[in-house]
């Protein structure tokens, strides 16, 4: 099963619990916010299966609950720009 992911932006508060667990999938831009820079925080580029248990820790480790996981690709535009 594929599970994408992406950074709710304007809930991130730069803590590094995402970037410490899981940094294979998440960095952080100018701002000194996170995201997932494979597909510039969009979440629609699957999350290779060796990284999903360290996408779920980043998820779960993460205080203001800024990092989404779906079944389904996220469409539109990257949380930030939304």
């Amino acid at each position: 099963m594929a599970y994408y992911t992406r950074i709710d932006r304007e809930a991130c508060i730069a803590c590094g619990a995402c970037v410490m667990v899981a940094p294979e999938l998440y960095d952080y831009d100018d701002d000194c916010l996170a995201y997932f820079p494979k597909d510039r925080n969009q979440g629609i580029t699957p999350v290779c299966d060796p990284l999903v248990e360290a996408m779920f820790d980043a998820h779960d480790g993460c205080p203001t609950d800024s990092v989404k996981i779906a079944k389904q690709p996220f469409h539109g535009l990257p949380l930030d720009d939304e």
